[in-house]
């Protein structure tokens, strides 16, 4: 199964935006058709700015998505902390490289592109577009 992390504005426009990108994967790690990892830093970022007042995602919605995320996504502990060099544009973004890492996921999956490498150890990291469009070329690859 392929394993991801997602990016907390993954997460933010799931809930914002019906019917979009960033919900269809966010709902193939809620369905379990991709393998969700999280760390508690994540969840607490996660539910954090899903609360933000600024956002106005309604409290049940709220409530809804961080049910689903922790019953659905593979809670890791990361033991080796990053360099802060790998995240210039924002050292909050080093929990997703630090989970990435211990879960040797395949993927993290953002809107920030600029703010990470282009890979961390054996982890790639994409635009939902582009996880998305390597979803579609595997399925057409391999179909079930």
């Amino acid at each position: 199964m392929i394993s991801v992390v997602l990016d907390t504005n993954i997460v933010i426009s799931a809930a914002l935006r019906a019917g979009g990108l960033p919900e269809a994967v966010f709902n193939l790690a809620i369905n379990g058709v991709i393998q969700l990892c999280v760390s508690e830093a994540i969840l607490a970022e996660y539910e954090e700015v899903l609360h933000r007042d600024r956002l106005a995602i309604p409290p049940e919605k709220v409530a809804t998505a961080l049910a689903r995320i922790r019953e659905k996504g593979s809670l890791l502990t990361p033991t080796d902390k990053v360099d802060p060099a790998a995240c210039p544009g924002d050292p909050d973004d080093l929990i997703f490289l630090e989970c990435a890492q211990a879960a040797a996921a395949d993927y993290l999956i953002t809107g920030n592109r600029k703010h990470f490498p282009d890979r961390w150890k054996m982890t790639r990291i994409v635009s939902v577009r582009e996880f998305w469009e390597t979803i579609a070329d595997l399925h057409m690859a391999n179909p079930a």
